[in-house]
């Protein structure tokens, strides 16, 4: 009997789907997710998603990084949002069907552009802002406060595109994406 593949989220070649990513971007953001996730676990992770309110459970696989990766890594604010970018934005494919077109400005509340696959990457029309966050340690209960706090920076952001706050806790192997609505 054949049992389905589970669904897997694929940090490796993100700058080939993603077409607001060079291959150095991506590669940096798959280094640093794979630091993030070995502090805690080995390769392959099942992570939680909820997208909405619908959760799902992904498989993400990681290279366990050598020393060399470890020192480059060693400052653990950068390592994880960067770990955060890859790893929310792997997600935000799979779930919402959505790629990173372009690096977000300042003050606009968010750290990038998304557009549904194919978009052209000039047309911001189609975008969503996407703020990602991440977290080390802590559990469900950290994830969800961190949310909270990213949806309401995307509602004070300088723009009047729609968005989403994306939020990954590396301990707890949990993705929480929330579509942010104007409602408090």
């Amino acid at each position: 009997m054949n049992v389905p593949a589970k669904p897997k989220l694929r940090l490796d070649a993100l700058h080939e789907r993603h077409t607001g990513l060079t291959a150095s971007i991506g590669g940096t953001f798959l280094e640093a997710a794979s630091v993030c996730l070995s502090r805690h676990h080995a390769s392959p992770v099942d992570m939680k998603v909820v997208c909405n309110g619908d959760a799902s459970t992904q498989s993400v696989e990681f290279i366990k990084p050598d020393v060399r990766v470890l020192n480059a890594w060693a400052n653990d604010i950068d390592t994880t949002e960067s770990g955060a970018y890859g790893v929310s934005l792997a997600a935000v494919e799979v779930e919402e069907n959505l790629v990173a077109v372009r690096r977000a400005e300042t003050l606009t509340g968010a750290d990038w552009y998304v557009a549904p696959i194919g978009t052209e990457p000039g047309d911001l029309e189609n975008c969503f802002r996407l703020e990602v966050s991440g977290v080390d340690v802590g559990g469900q209960s950290v994830v969800d406060a961190r949310l909270r706090k990213k949806i309401e920076q995307t509602r004070r952001g300088a723009s009047n595109l729609p968005a989403i706050a994306s939020v990954v806790g590396f301990k707890e192997r949990a993705i929480a994406i929330q579509r942010v609505s104007d409602e408090k």
